[in-house]
């Protein structure tokens, strides 16, 4: 095996893939990334959904991947993935699905973002995980942002700080290396990186006074990993290049003057703001140019071969220096020492993730995050014996939780437990609205109806026919609010998970009595910190 004190004696080419991290398909490592590995000396992998099918499963994969490296004689891998908590977790079942970060916002406590990061990160490391993409450290002051909105924590930065940075402190206590992302801050933006490039317009002094407050209290605090973002931000590089490939943000910004000392990965090459516009290639030596040490690409072979053998030509004809190489390679061969892969075997592990003791921590802190926004008509409790209908648009059962509308595992699932008249219903776009006069309470629960014209449209028929008896559960972007402020009860949980609708019911019901304080402004009436006492 490659020894962590030879890696200076390597070829270009070991050297080179050392630095890439790449996507792959299948539950077992496929051809290509076993050839990746042989060929390049693979630095590490990111898994999906696509790559998730149990927690048993994803154990015997990361073993499989670490053997591959060891019997091709390479350094042991970098195994990451984007575990967020809430709606963007890959594995859901097996393990402790804990609370995403406006959930976390809401219950408002370093204890809580603490805990909940230091339980998957234990889970994560004992499945053969030893770097997760999270926390997202984007401040999430643009309403119409399409890709960050509940990943964040809050529009207020301090709070995004102070939270991040107890996450941080609970990942590196179970071993596994945070990595803060999307540098220099991705949440004011109204367009989706992965589908084009966002920019950013603001001065230097506004960054200031809010993206990079989070990420100087990362660094502060000595996150290992900084992932960066495909934007773009004229006040720092007039020439219009992302941040992901630009020289003067990723060492002019975030090496010398913020004094960042650990590894920098970039977002996905193959998101179209790189894509498009460079190509994972030329993207691929840009970004180590600008000073990245880490290049994630994530699902075309093709691609990943193209951006390895690029970045080796670009040395080879003194474009990229390999000076330029090795210290990326010291801070990546020093993450790999920081953060070892020992997996146990799966009949110890089984009996260490999803425990009840964890299970418990994570519906605690759902729980602390329910947010009763008004109520002024009284509407809450619902009465128990009150015929009670739950209607969802069907956006929401298209979304990444349709196997929640499944089973006993949906909002009206969850209140028939302690009620025994209710009906649940999903509405279709061309659905007639019927039968409303039948029911006593109606509980309409929106998605993202800030986005989405069905919701916006169930909406505003449900409460021209039946204001007077219905309540409003947000069971993702909490400014569903605005589309419907004639709502006279509103609860917002701020994910569509099992755990988050097994809380919202118990707020219904009145089995807890909501403690959440809204993690962002919503409207003038309803300002941060915001909850109905």
């Amino acid at each position: 095996m490659m020894g962590e004190q030879d890696w200076r004696q390597w070829s270009l080419k070991e050297k080179a893939g050392q630095l890439f991290i790449f996507g792959f398909h299948g539950y077992e490592p496929d051809e290509a990334v076993l050839a990746h590995i042989a060929d390049y000396g693979l630095g590490g992998v990111i898994y999906f959904s696509r790559n998730v099918q149990s927690a048993q499963q994803v154990h015997a994969l990361s073993a499989a991947l670490h053997q591959a490296a060891e019997q091709a004689g390479r350094p042991p891998m970098l195994v990451s993935i984007d575990q967020e908590g809430g709606m963007v977790s890959r594995i859901v079942d097996g393990v402790t699905l804990m609370p995403g970060n406006m959930a976390i916002g809401a219950a408002g406590t370093e204890q809580a973002a603490r805990e909940t990061a230091r339980i998957c990160g234990e889970e994560l490391l004992k499945l053969g995980i030893n770097v997760n993409f999270a926390p997202c450290l984007d401040v999430n002051n643009n309403p119409d942002n399409p890709v960050i909105n509940v990943r964040s924590y809050s529009d207020h930065p301090d709070v995004v700080g102070r939270l991040g940075v107890a996450a941080v402190q609970g990942y590196t206590e179970a071993g596994v290396a945070a990595t803060v992302k999307h540098f220099p801050g991705h949440g004011d933006t109204a367009v989706d990186s992965h589908q084009d490039m966002p920019v950013i317009p603001h001065d230097r002094q506004r960054l200031d006074a809010i993206e990079l407050v989070p990420f100087k209290a990362a660094i502060a605090a000595g996150v290992d990993v900084m992932m960066t973002a495909h934007i773009a931000m004229p006040m720092l590089e007039p020439a219009g290049v992302p941040a992901t490939l630009s020289h003067a943000v990723l060492t002019g910004l975030l090496r010398e003057e913020l004094g960042y000392e650990g590894a920098i990965i970039t977002d996905c090459l193959e998101m179209k703001a790189i894509d498009d516009g460079f190509g994972p290639g030329r993207g691929a030596v840009m970004a180590l140019q600008a000073g990245a040490d880490l290049v994630l690409v994530c699902h075309t072979y093709e691609k990943q071969r193209q951006a390895v053998e690029a970045v080796v030509a670009a040395v080879e004809r003194g474009e990229l220096s390999e000076q330029r190489l090795d210290e990326s390679l010291a801070r990546v061969m020093a993450l790999k020492a920081k953060y070892g892969t020992a997996l146990a075997p799966w009949d110890t592990v089984v009996h260490a993730i999803g425990t009840p003791e964890n299970r418990e921590t994570a519906k605690r802190w759902s729980e602390a995050s329910v947010t009763l926004v008004k109520n002024d008509a009284e509407l809450l409790p619902l009465p128990t014996e009150a015929q009670t209908l739950v209607l969802w648009p069907e956006i929401v059962a298209v979304s990444e939780a349709d196997e929640l509308l499944q089973g006993d595992g949906t909002l009206g699932g969850y209140l028939a437990q302690s009620m025994p008249n209710v009906v649940e219903r999903r509405m279709n776009d061309g659905d007639p609205l019927e039968g409303l006069e039948a029911f006593e309470r109606i509980v309409l629960v929106t998605y993202d109806a800030v986005k989405h014209e069905l919701e916006r449209t169930i909406a505003t028929d449900v409460l021209r026919r039946a204001a007077d008896r219905t309540v409003a559960v947000s069971v993702r972007n909490p400014l569903d609010l605005n589309v419907y402020p004639e709502v006279s009860a509103y609860i917002a949980v701020y994910e569509c998970r099992p755990l988050a609708l097994s809380s919202a019911a118990k707020a219904l019901t009145g089995a807890l009595v909501p403690q959440g304080r809204l993690p962002l402004g919503v409207s003038p009436t309803y300002p941060f910190g915001w909850r109905q006492e």
